[in-house]
């Protein structure tokens, strides 16, 4: 990126000339979790989940790292997946109930379904391959273990190609003791495998960043954080490295404390505050955050904060910037973004 000076020279832009909020995005780090998860779950062995970047470019630097295959949680996700000529194995890993942009698209789809009234959905708007959805134990979507065949049966009898099942452990995937992670990964993954085995089919899709080296049961992994990272996976010790923050700028001091024009409406909060290397956060409101930092920093100043939580972070924001130390060198939008 540049920016043209007064005296019509053209310089490149820094993270000094960004509006505040901005996220900012390293793509070294961003290459180098890539490479990492590329070398640790090859080709179809991952499905990455495009939920927490919302951004083609990252996924088009995922697909030429070997993933052709690609997890969405949203219709407008797969829809910009198909635009973007992403689009030859989209997974909704989510329930709908009005599937009709879904088979509008140029793309392999493939659907999760947990219902009759989600398998009618699918059959309604044209979508040909679903997943049977069952709940592993996180109280969120899916179908018992034990309906899992019954289902799989009615959706083949509309005619309906099912492909496998699906099963997310998302109660296990932040658990922060590696053996505990461990066993709740393999007691999820007990119930799936039962499930399959009514169900058939090739696909078991399961997994997260948390349990993307834990998990041996499925024959793909839905991970998506590792790519970015947070500081609530970064607390795992992951192989993976930090590679966005969200930059803002001191804008008041008080005694002892300093505010940045960074808050509820540009971080995911529900993993807890944010962090700021050397500074001690107090609260965060709905454009402000409060910390206290170890040395003094004065109004103006820019600082990075390292958000706990990446997907709902990222959904906030339009676009990233890629920066290079203090350099911004490209700007790649949010386009994923919105239902």
């Amino acid at each position: 990126m540049f920016r043209h000076l007064a005296d019509g020279l053209i310089s490149m832009a820094t993270i000094h000339d960004l509006q505040t909020p901005a996220l900012l995005l390293d793509p070294q780090a961003l290459d180098a979790n890539i490479a990492a998860m590329a070398l640790a779950l090859p080709g179809e062995r991952l499905r990455p989940h495009v939920k927490a970047h919302k951004c083609t470019a990252i996924a088009a630097r995922q697909r030429a790292a070997g993933h052709s295959r690609f997890c969405c949680a949203t219709i407008r996700e797969m829809e910009g997946m198909a635009a973007a000529g992403l689009g030859e194995d989209l997974l909704l890993a989510n329930e709908v109930l009005d599937a009709s942009r879904l088979g509008a698209l140029d793309a392999r789809v493939t659907v999760a379904v947990d219902s009759e009234e989600t398998i009618n959905a699918a059959v309604r708007g044209g979508v040909g391959e679903v997943l049977i959805d069952v709940n592993v134990g996180l109280p969120r979507c899916g179908c018992p273990p034990a309906r899992a065949g019954a289902l799989a049966d009615a959706a083949r009898r509309k005619g309906l190609g099912v492909r496998g099942v699906m099963g997310y452990e998302g109660h296990a995937v932040g658990v922060a003791a590696r053996a505990e992670r461990e066993q709740a990964c393999s007691e999820s993954m007990a119930l799936l495998m039962k499930a399959h085995a009514e169900v058939g089919g090739e696909l078991i899709s399961a997994g997260g960043t948390g349990t993307y080296d834990c998990n041996t049961w499925a024959s793909e992994i839905q991970a998506g954080s590792y790519v970015l990272m947070d500081t609530a996976y970064a607390a795992l010790a992951l192989p993976f490295a930090q590679a966005f923050w969200v930059l803002a700028t001191v804008i008041s001091l008080g005694d002892g404390f300093a505010v940045a024009d960074c808050g509820l409406k540009a971080l995911g909060m529900d993993h807890g505050n944010p962090t700021i290397e050397g500074a001690r956060i107090w609260f965060c409101s709905d454009e402000h955050i409060t910390f206290a930092p170890e040395k003094p920093v004065a109004i103006g100043d820019h600082i990075r904060v390292l958000p706990a939580h990446v997907d709902p972070t990222v959904a906030y924001h339009e676009s990233f910037h890629l920066v290079a130390g203090d350099q911004v060198i490209d700007t790649w939008p949010v386009d994923l973004r919105g239902w």
